[in-house]
This record gives C-alpha cells, sequence and structure tokens, in this order.
C-alpha cells in the first residue's frame, strides 16, 4: 500500500493535461481543455480537463477521475502500477508503506507476483492441453467456436487425472498453487488439482492478468461450472469475465451486455457481438454495475425466461437501484425459455439477437414497475395499498433522482394518488398540520439525517476543495456514513494547503466511501457548468447547508439521548451533551 501523503505529492507535481496530452491530443476550451473521449466512439469532443481541479471528465460516457485514474483506465493497470508509471515520468521515487516493513510490503508484493505468475503458468499448460484433446475439441466444435476465438478467449482443457499440473510446475508442493485455488489440500493431506476434465476459461483483470478461472465440465457432470475460489487475486463480487477483451468493442457501441455464462460471452463473440460479459457464479452485485456504467452508457441484462432467470433479474435490478445515475439506462431482456445467449444467436444469427435486445429489452423503469404490478391486485383498494407498501422501501435506494421521481410518479398514477400523497403514505413527507401547531419530541430519535442535503455538500466541496474550511463538523456527535464521508473530505482538503479535487478523490480511493463518491461526481457532472468558476452566492449556499447539517446532526442526536433516557439511565457525558442541545439544539 502507498501511503496517501505520497500520493497526495504526486498529484501536486504531475499535471493532468500534460497526462492526458501524452496519450490524447488536448484543445484548449476556455479554462479548461477539450478532446474526443478515448474511453468511447465520439464524433464531437465532450471529454474535459480541468487544470485547476487536476481532473477529467467525459459528459459523454461519465469516465471521470484524476490523473492516477486516467493512467488505470487508459493503460489498464492497477493503482500500484499507475502511481508508480507517474512516480517514475517525474523522478519520484514510491515509497515503502508505512503500514509495514519494507522488506514484508517487498515479500508481498513479490508473492502477487508469484501468484500471477503462477496462473498464467497454469493457463499456458491448460492451453497446450486442448490441442489433443479430441472431446473437448469437438465440444468447442459443436458449438459453434472458432480456433480464432478460442486463441482469443485463451481457451484450455483440464484432462481428468488428479494432479495434471503436476507437469506444469517444477514444485507441486508449492503453496502458491492452493493459495491461487488451483491445487486443493483434502483432510488427509492429499493434493489434488482442483480443475478435472473440464474446458477452461481464464478470467482476466483490467491489465490482462489471469486471476482465476472458470471450468466448464464436459458431459453431464456436476457442477456443470466450476470457478476458482477467493484468492489474493480474484474476488467474484468484482470481476467480470469477459470485460477485458470486450473493452474496445464496448466503448464503440457505448453498450455492454451482461449473460450468466463463460460459454454465453465467447459464442456471442464468435458471432460478432463482442461486447458481452458474464458475472461469475453470483448475482449482479453493487460493484458490477459501478464498474458496467464507467465503461458503457447503456447496460442490457440478459436472462434466461425460465423462474430462475426471473429470479436473478430482480436481484439484479435491487443491487442496481443505488448504484442508478442519471443519463445511464438499465435494461432487461428475456430469451424464450427454450434459450439462452449461446443457443438463440446459434439459431437466429447475430442481426436478429441485436433487434431483439433492442426492440424487447425492458427499460428499469418498465421491469421495475410491471413486476411490482403483477404482485398485486390493482383493481381493489387493498392492492394499490399494497403496491404503495412494497414499492416504498424500493424507491428510497434509487440514487438517480429524476429516474427515481419519473418511477414514483408512475407508481403514484397506479395507486390512484398523487405525488405528495403518495409520499406522505410512504413517510417523505410529513402531513401538514392544521390550526396550532405541535412542539413534540421526534418519535423516532434515530431518524437520518436528509441525505440529499449531505450528497449536495459533498458535491460543492468536492468541486471546491479549498471551501473546505467553511465546514465545521462536531467531535462529539454520532455522524452517519454518509456525514462521515463528508467530514474526512473536509479534513483531508483542511490539511492540504492547495487541495485539489483529484487529491480528494484519491484519499477515499479503497474506503468504504468511493462508491458514494463515485455517485456523486456522476449525478454532479451531468452538467457541464460544473466545471465553470464558482461565484459568491454558490459559496453562501454551501455555507448555508453546511449550517443545515449542523442542526439536523444535533437535532438528531438530541432525539437519540431523549429516546434512551426513557429506557436507561445515561451516562455523565451523555447527560451533559444531551443539556447542552436543549439549550442550543440548532
Amino acid at each position: 500500500m502507498i501511503p496517501q501523503d505520497f500520493v497526495d505529492q504526486l498529484l501536486t507535481r504531475v499535471d493532468i493535461v500534460d497526462v492526458v496530452d501524452r496519450y490524447v491530443p488536448l484543445k484548449r476550451g476556455g479554462q479548461n481543455y477539450l478532446a474526443c473521449c478515448p474511453f468511447h466512439k465520439e464524433k464531437s469532443p465532450s471529454f474535459t480537463v480541468s487544470p485547476s481541479k487536476q481532473f477529467y471528465h467525459c459528459f459523454g460516457c461519465g469516465a471521470h477521475g484524476s490523473a492516477i485514474g486516467f493512467v488505470m483506465e487508459y493503460q489498464g493497470l492497477g493503482f500500484v502500477e499507475a502511481v508508480k508509471l507517474l512516480a517514475e515520468g517525474i523522478g519520484m521515487q514510491v515509497p515503502e508503506s508505512v503500514g509495514r516493513q519494507p522488506a514484508e510490503e517487498r515479500q508481498a508484493r513479490e508473492r502477487k507476483m508469484s501468484l500471477e505468475q503462477a496462473m498464467q503458468r497454469a493457463a499456458d499448460y491448460y492451453k497446450q492441453q486442448l490441442k489433443s484433446a479430441v472431446d473437448a475439441i469437438g465440444y468447442l466444435k459443436g458449438r459453434g467456436l472458432s480456433g480464432e476465438i478460442a486463441a482469443r478467449f485463451g481457451l484450455g482443457f483440464a484432462p481428468g487425472q488428479w494432479q495434471n499440473l503436476e507437469a506444469a510446475f517444477d514444485n507441486y508442493d508449492d503453496a502458491l498453487l492452493v493459495e491461487g485455488g488451483l491445487v486443493i489440500v483434502n483432510e488427509e493431506g492429499r493434493r489434488y488439482d482442483r480443475f478435472r476434465e473440464r474446458v477452461m476459461f481464464p478470467i482476466r483483470n483490467q491489465r490482462g492478468a489471469i486471476i482465476g478461472f472458470g471450468g466448464r465440465v464436459l458431459g453431464k457432470g456436476e457442477p456443470k461450472y466450476l470457478n476458482s475460489p477467493e484468492t489474493p487475486l480474484f474476488e467474484k463480487g468484482r470481476e467480470l469475465y469477459g470485460l477485458y477483451e470486450a473493452r474496445q468493442a464496448i466503448r464503440a457501441k457505448n453498450r455492454v451486455l451482461v449473460v450468466e455464462g463463460y460459454m454465453d460471452v465467447v459464442a456471442l463473440a464468435q458471432f460478432g457481438i463482442e461486447y458481452a460479459v458474464a458475472t461469475l457464479g453470483t448475482s449482479t452485485s453493487g460493484e458490477h454495475v459501478r464498474k458496467l456504467m464507467r465503461h458503457a452508457d447503456h447496460v442490457y441484462f440478459c436472462f434466461d425466461g425460465d423462474s430462475a432467470g426471473q429470479k436473478a433479474a430482480w436481484r439484479a435490478l435491487e443491487n442496481s437501484l443505488p448504484q442508478l445515475v442519471d443519463g445511464k439506462s438499465l435494461h432487461f431482456l428475456f430469451l424464450p425459455e427454450e434459450h439462452d445467449p449461446d443457443s438463440y444467436i446459434r439459431a437466429s444469427g447475430s442481426e436478429a439477437f441485436e433487434t431483439l435486445l433492442e426492440q424487447q429489452s425492458l427499460p428499469l423503469s418498465s421491469y421495475f414497475t410491471r413486476e411490482l404490478t403483477r404482485r398485486v391486485e390493482l383493481d381493489t383498494p387493498e392492492g394499490k395499498a399494497d403496491l404503495i407498501r412494497q414499492s416504498a422501501p424500493l424507491l428510497a435506494q434509487i440514487g438517480a433522482p429524476a429516474l427515481g421521481f419519473i418511477i414514483k410518479k408512475r407508481l403514484a398514477e397506479l395507486a390512484g394518488v398523487d405525488v405528495d400523497d403518495f409520499d406522505r403514505l410512504v413517510g417523505l413527507k410529513k402531513p401538514e398540520r392544521k390550526g396550532r401547531r405541535e412542539y413534540r419530541l421526534p418519535e423516532e430519535s434515530n431518524r437520518q439525517v436528509n441525505t440529499s442535503i449531505i450528497r449536495k455538500q459533498v458535491k460543492w466541496l468536492l468541486m471546491n476543495p479549498t471551501w473546505a474550511n467553511d465546514v465545521e463538523m462536531p467531535d462529539s456527535l454520532t455522524l452517519s456514513d454518509e456525514l462521515a464521508c463528508f467530514a474526512m473530505l473536509a479534513e483531508r482538503a483542511q490539511q492540504s494547503e492547495a487541495p485539489t479535487t483529484a487529491q480528494l478523490v484519491e484519499c477515499i480511493r479503497g474506503t468504504p466511501y468511493e462508491g458514494l463518491v463515485d455517485s456523486v461526481l456522476q449525478q454532479a457532472m451531468q452538467d457541464p457548468e460544473e466545471f465553470a468558476s464558482p461565484d459568491e452566492d454558490d459559496r453562501n449556499q454551501f455555507r448555508d447547508g453546511n449550517q443545515r447539517l449542523l442542526q439536523l446532526i444535533r437535532a438528531a442526536e438530541l432525539g437519540r439521548l431523549i429516546q434512551k433516557s426513557r429506557s436507561e439511565r445515561l451516562s455523565p457525558e451523555e447527560s451533559h451533551l444531551m443539556r447542552e442541545l436543549l439549550v442550543r439544539p440548532g
């Protein structure tokens, strides 16, 4: 791990304009620089680089980040490799992590490199074995695959013997083989290959390094598909099969197709649909969706039409809701029950498949509404009430404000109420009081501080880091995750003499707040004005927002303490804090 102080120093010494210009010629456009985006196909430039923020953003595909992020995305490098490349370019020496001794850090790095080398050696072995595996070759030819496609995806074959990899490695007892998931050790201490009698599909990361395998059994054995276990290189919930191979096609089409199996990806590529990827034996996760939306504006999920496919699609929708961004679209396609993507495209061809994809897939909003209305009886008051009840927790998760409002408006129409009544019924808006106002303590003392206010303040701070001196966060009060993120960003900016957007974004890389910040940036940067210089009215709005946040935090904490005091004794510190808040709750 590279110390954060070094990352901050690196970002102050490299100029993102110079970094990007090495790969993509930039032209001056007012205060910023412009180019056609290198991450998707476009005719007019929408890729903007801000020298003041040291940040880039494409208003076409949504790609954004610091100089480090640009090198990672353009070169397909990991974070550490990108930092080292930039540091070497300006003569900076990357230090070892302060959390480890230099020897430990070096050993960990060498261990990871050794694991990657072991995975590559195994892949080379499996690929060589495929050349003489008559049954495996017959299976692949029977699925319509050419040698060119098999080579492009690095397909191989694991023979049926128990210790095939003994022929590929000098030391079959090497612990790396177990750590990489290639070899299993049973209770008696006996070693044997994890993958046997299977067609092998290497799984690559964004750099193209092999990090795991999927194995498809020949015949009717179980499990049909076997994946590598979780390892230091491989995390199923974050990786997508075929993404490395599909990157160029995804950018050219500005769409990505998500299917369920390795063979689907390979078969689609054989027929010219080269922008497909597959999840790795898990349901689609929020991290998957974030990664996909960074690569394309249009994400298509393709599922079998049976009950299992319907369940998988709904899980994908639920996990997608918090990641949604206005300007990006998700679609759901259900194939006829007798088909999967592989069989459909072999039976009907690529043109018919793409026509089906474009004409029969449902936008997320339509699929969301259709599924909820299927579950209730809309011709009865009870059914309409149930629709409101079921939709409330899902609507609260939608990260795209405009899309969320439109979906809510449609559901309100179906339920026979207006939007304001809908909000009151699901608890998003308090009922209007008539007559004399009643002053009462909140019934729920642990109510959340308004998330929309926090996201707006996070946006202002990211775009204008020098405003951090206007931020005051109370040390003694409990902060939600969103508020803790805001406080962390403000603290980092306050510690820097001339903070930039790039520095703030990089300081939260790898933290639990990375997704929140990425979502805020995606939403904020749909407006080109975000790259313009703010005026004093903007800063006053930011200051007013800070004061409002403080009021909400204090009110929430006061409610929590009062609620607690009704059932148990408060500590002396809590009693003192409650008295202070009662005197000045705002």
